[in-house]
């Protein structure tokens, strides 16, 4: 039996340093909308849900941080869409995936797509500003 009890995601939070592009980014193309976000101090935060609870806090990189800033910015970058299948990425379901797929087209945004097995389910595998691996696919959403 889990020790955590009534567990449910809170959050994603996605480290950068450009927040205002990345905020745009998830605005603009996956219709997060900003919600309302504490001041932290010194550094750049804002806070996007996607209705109804799903949210993802975007982060100012900290300068003395130790940790990998994400694929464009390894020693061996990984900008080929093609490897995300198995790779790290967020999935989000969309209602739209044809019109969806064809608007990351026409803002040259890379992309590979495929078809699961089933024949029916449709996937697209992409990149944020940042190199933060992402997906849609033509799942139903959840009720």
């Amino acid at each position: 039996m889990a020790a955590a009890k009534g567990i449910c995601l809170n959050h994603i939070a996605r480290e950068t340093d450009d927040v205002k592009r990345l905020v745009n980014f998830y605005q603009e193309i996956l219709g997060f909308e900003a919600i309302e976000t504490p001041k932290f101090g010194d550094f750049d935060v804002v806070w996007l849900r996607l209705p109804p609870y799903f949210s993802m806090h975007i982060i100012q990189r900290n300068p003395e941080s130790k940790l990998p800033e994400g694929p464009f910015n390894s020693t061996s970058a990984i900008t080929d869409p093609k490897r995300l299948p198995r790779g790290h990425h967020l999935s989000f379901s969309v209602s739209n995936f044809d019109s969806f797929v064809q608007s990351l087209k026409e803002k040259g945004i890379d992309i590979f797509e495929k078809t699961q097995p089933d024949g029916k389910t449709k996937q697209a595998f992409f990149f944020d500003p940042d190199g933060n691996g992402l997906e849609v696919g033509s799942w139903e959403a959840p009720v």
